[in-house]
């Protein structure tokens, strides 16, 4: 089904839900996830529905609501908030994060409580049609590759699914060999070009994995996002060049 590429609205922190939208827009991306922090905090609906309103004014897709839930440590009114805020907002999958501790950190009580946290969370968010996608990322259960695919084995939920993005630092040919084993379950990319210290580069610096990050994308069946995140000095206008050349790879 191709590419839909989008934007996840942390990347301009500084600027309202307003302006995301347009510099979304003028930069030809189709779709937007909106972060949980500034933008759309939990629990505030109309807040929401004002984001989704504008979302689709534009002619963008709200694809996700960017949660800062960490399961395990989450109760079940946070849970039923997290999900009211998401359907307010039009998102049908919500990012969470798997736990406060990384795979080699987390003992048998850490990965527990995350797994019974997702099942739970998964639950919840499934009596309203949304889906749950774990962020891939360092101190958290999500930190490599085995540990994430454990962690959707152990929940299977058919809800449940999980992003990925390139850890930073790694080489490509890694980078490449992760992105394969979580493809079953992957629904969306964070894409941006970091340098191994964690400096802001432009998309173009890593063109050689994107290149091959958005074939493997395009070949699947479904229709998967790559979402452009986080660009040096928090420059709209390098988000502009980031997505033109996205696109031109696509």
């Amino acid at each position: 089904m191709g590419v839909r590429t989008g934007l996840v609205s942390v990347t301009f922190r500084q600027l309202p839900a307003d302006e995301v939208v347009e510099v979304a827009a003028q930069a030809g991306l189709k779709a937007i996830e909106w972060g949980g922090d500034i933008h759309v905090p939990l629990g505030d609906l109309v807040a929401a529905r004002r984001v989704k309103n504008l979302t689709e004014v534009h002619g963008l897709q709200t694809v996700a609501y960017g949660s800062y839930l960490r399961a395990g440590a989450a109760d079940r009114e946070q849970m039923r908030a997290t999900v009211a805020t998401a359907e307010a907002l039009g998102a049908s999958r919500i990012r969470v994060w798997a736990g406060t501790v990384g795979t080699a950190e987390a003992g048998v009580g850490d990965r527990m409580a995350v797994t019974r946290g997702l099942a739970e969370l998964a639950e919840v968010a499934a009596g309203s049609g949304i889906e749950i996608a774990l962020e891939f990322h360092r101190n958290t259960l999500t930190d490599e590759v085995d540990s994430t695919i454990t962690l959707l084995m152990d929940v299977g939920a058919p809800n449940l699914t999980t992003y990925w993005q390139p850890p930073v630092g790694m080489p490509d040919d890694e980078c490449l060999q992760q992105l394969d084993a979580l493809l079953p379950w992957l629904t969306t990319v964070h894409v941006f070009s970091w340098d191994p210290d964690g400096t802001r580069r432009p998309l173009a610096t890593r063109e050689s994995l994107w290149r091959k990050v958005l074939a493997k994308l395009a070949a699947d069946p479904r229709e998967l996002n790559a979402l452009l995140e986080f660009v040096p000095d928090n420059d709209p206008e390098q988000l502009i060049k980031d997505a033109a050349d996205l696109h031109a790879w696509l």
